[in-house]
């Protein structure tokens, strides 16, 4: 009696963070999958964008800093809609520092001093490294027929290569 409350329970809970969808359970599996690797480089990216942020210095401190809070407000925002569209498919997304760290393929920067030109020269590289991995998020898209995740990303990718653009005309102008 015990054990088959025991396992009606845990069938329960399983059943909890199950949605209804139309798309197939591998495409579930894959989509959800690429999703959990972009939120962690999306936190990545963030955590990295408020860094360079916080320790900016120099002649151009005030526009950098500023142009650095909005490029982490923006980055920020993706993160949710990322999370939520992994759950409204009936996947599941990162539940902790960890497993961002198990899944992020942007590099952290831990430095104690990073030259002003070096912080905007590597965000410029870690936007376009995003470019990259949001492209491939929309070909999994794109071969499971999800177009509400694929059309999510075409506004990432726009946003992402705007800041890219913005970072290399500044890195260029040095």
């Amino acid at each position: 009696m015990v054990t088959k409350n025991i396992d009606h329970l845990k069938e329960r809970e399983k059943r909890a963070l199950e949605t209804p969808t139309q798309l197939s359970a591998a495409g579930v599996v894959e989509i959800s999958q690429s999703l959990r690797k972009l939120l962690a480089d999306v936190f990545a990216l963030y955590v990295k964008t408020k860094n360079f942020h916080w320790h900016m210095s120099g002649r151009h401190f005030r526009d950098y800093h500023l142009l650095l809070d909005d490029h982490g407000d923006q980055i920020f925002a993706m993160t949710d809609a990322i999370a939520e569209r992994a759950r409204k498919i009936g996947g599941t997304t990162i539940r902790s520092i960890g497993d961002i760290v198990r899944n992020q393929r942007l590099e952290d920067n831990s430095e104690e001093y990073v030259a002003p030109e070096s912080m905007l020269e590597e965000l410029g590289a870690d936007n376009r490294r995003l470019t990259e991995f949001l492209r491939d998020a929309h070909e999994v898209c794109d071969k499971h027929n999800d177009v509400a995740t694929a059309s999510l990303i075409e506004t990432w990718i726009d946003e992402t290569e705007r800041r890219s653009w913005f970072l290399c005309e500044i890195a260029s102008s040095q």
